[in-house]
């Protein structure tokens, strides 16, 4: 079993990569394509998944960030973002790793709770966006995010540290589980 490790590979000049982890193909292709039409000084490169662990046998670049979709409307979705946790050294978590939840928009059609994927993000002390992505203009915006949080966590922000970032995010959260 291998473990995906932030350090495996040395970062390239100027280049940014992310890894959406889920199992909307469709959904993560037009996030994956959002990002990359958004303004950027540095090189973006977007990789899929639909699991982890990642075959051990691809040439991949350094991953600067990992965002976990978990779609609200498939328990499917979260048995195996939970189940691809595993496969993460626990020092992705010091901020390089987020989650980001879809369907939140139909809440009542939804087979996971909010409060789930909310506890979820917490045990792993990572942020959480909410974003609805069948949505372009909700789309647009959740990816306009990422390219930002992404450009933090591969360092090519002056002064801001993806610890920094955690951080931010984290005082921004509500204080309260039951007031989400």
């Amino acid at each position: 079993m291998s473990v995906l490790r932030p350090l495996d590979k040395q970062p390239g000049l100027n280049t940014a990569t992310i890894l959406l982890v889920g199992t909307e193909d469709a959904l993560l292709q037009q996030l994956a394509d959002s990002m990359l039409k958004e303004d950027c000084a540095s090189e973006l490169k977007v990789h899929l998944a639909r699991s982890l662990p990642l075959p051990s046998n691809v040439n991949r670049p350094r991953i600067d960030l990992i965002v976990f979709v978990v779609n609200l409307h498939s328990k499917y979705s979260l048995r195996n973002v939970e189940e691809s946790l595993h496969h993460v050294d626990t020092t992705f978590f010091l901020g390089k790793v987020g989650f980001l939840i879809t369907g939140a928009g139909r809440e009542g059609h939804c087979s996971i709770h909010r409060n789930t994927v909310v506890r979820l993000a917490r045990t792993y002390r990572s942020p959480l966006l909410f974003c609805d992505l069948e949505v372009e203009g909700f789309r647009a915006t959740v990816a306009q995010r990422l390219v930002r949080m992404l450009q933090i966590c591969a360092g090519h922000v002056p002064g801001v540290s993806a610890l920094n970032l955690l951080s931010l995010l984290r005082s921004s959260e509500n204080p309260a589980l039951e007031d989400v």
